[in-house]
């Protein structure tokens, strides 16, 4: 479909991904942008989602809004985790076929694959087993959107497509210890040890297990591509279809951020899901996309953003 001059709700557009996908928006001719605030519209409360639906009157909806962190934030929220992240989708979709939007694009979370899923991750393995076990509220919440979208579809003729990203990284990233993914948890920590020179830093887990990471502009194109061109009602995997183990990111960052020291491994920690990579055929197929920043050249940038722009904001 044409987005040019089409009014588009972005929920979540003033976020890590979001703002990327905003500019890549405006970048196409899409019309105005909206881009709603939680304390003008919390969309976790149905009256408020209607609302904002009544206020804004969108053609496009572009659903990123959630609530979600690292393993730590997803073991001490799994019920907020669950209800927020449920709530939001569930409210949007329905206020959507509500006022007849004309497409909407829901993105789901790597999470919601089962704990053992064959890697690669093939879309059809999405419902043969049950999610890593810490993040598997924030997972299965994501998943019943796709549910809810497929029978919607079915059942209304309502447009919606689904969009699974392996985890993400970039530039603005959350760093915040507490709440932040393991790339930006890093990074900050191996730069604070450099600059302090410290003789060890410590990370969670043994390092066996492997993730694929995907930079944040290469995901905002995947979103806005398929936001374009693509109307079925299959999941769709966006990601680079590399993985590499936690030890060897680890060894990584640690070697770009020019520290030095010992590395302690916290075994006592989760690992979380044993293996994350992605079958990204589908994306290729469907709507012409491929990633295109490899993960070393990405680390540099985040690394670059973080020391010059990210501490002091």
């Amino acid at each position: 479909m044409s987005i040019v001059g089409k009014r588009i709700l972005v929920t979540g557009g003033a976020g890590f991904l979001g703002s990327r996908i905003c500019a890549m928006l405006r970048g196409q001719r899409a019309g105005e942008l909206i881009v709603p605030r939680r304390h003008e519209y919390d969309l976790t409360d149905q009256a408020a989602t209607e609302r904002l639906f009544r206020d804004a009157r969108p053609q496009i909806v572009v659903h990123l809004a959630a609530e979600v962190g690292g393993i730590g934030a997803n073991r001490a929220n799994p019920g907020r985790y669950f209800f927020a992240n449920a709530a939001m989708g569930i409210h949007a979709i329905e206020s959507s076929r509500l006022h007849a939007v004309e497409k909407f694009v829901q993105v789901g979370t790597v999470c919601a694959y089962p704990k053992h899923t064959p890697v690669p991750f093939s879309e059809d393995d999405l419902w043969n087993g049950y999610p890593e076990e810490t993040n598997a509220p924030y997972g299965i919440a994501k998943k019943a959107l796709l549910v809810m979208l497929q029978g919607y579809r079915e059942q209304y003729g309502f447009n919606g497509i689904y969009l699974l990203p392996v985890n993400l990284y970039g530039p603005n990233d959350n760093f915040d210890l507490e709440t932040s993914h393991v790339i930006p948890a890093l990074i900050r920590k191996f730069v604070h040890a450099r600059e302090r020179a410290l003789d060890e830093v410590e990370v969670w887990g043994t390092g066996a297990a492997s993730r694929e990471f995907l930079y944040v502009d290469d995901a905002a194109r995947g979103i806005v591509a398929a936001t374009v061109a693509y109307d079925d009602p299959e999941p769709v995997n966006l990601g680079t279809g590399n993985e590499i183990k936690i030890r060897d990111l680890v060894e990584m960052i640690a070697r770009l951020s020019g520290y030095s020291g010992q590395i302690r491994w916290d075994t006592s920690r989760p690992d979380g899901q044993p293996r994350r990579m992605l079958d990204v055929s589908r994306a290729r197929e469907r709507f012409g996309f491929e990633a295109k920043v490899g993960l070393e050249e990405g680390l540099r940038r985040t690394i670059e953003w973080w020391e010059k722009e990210g501490r002091a904001a």
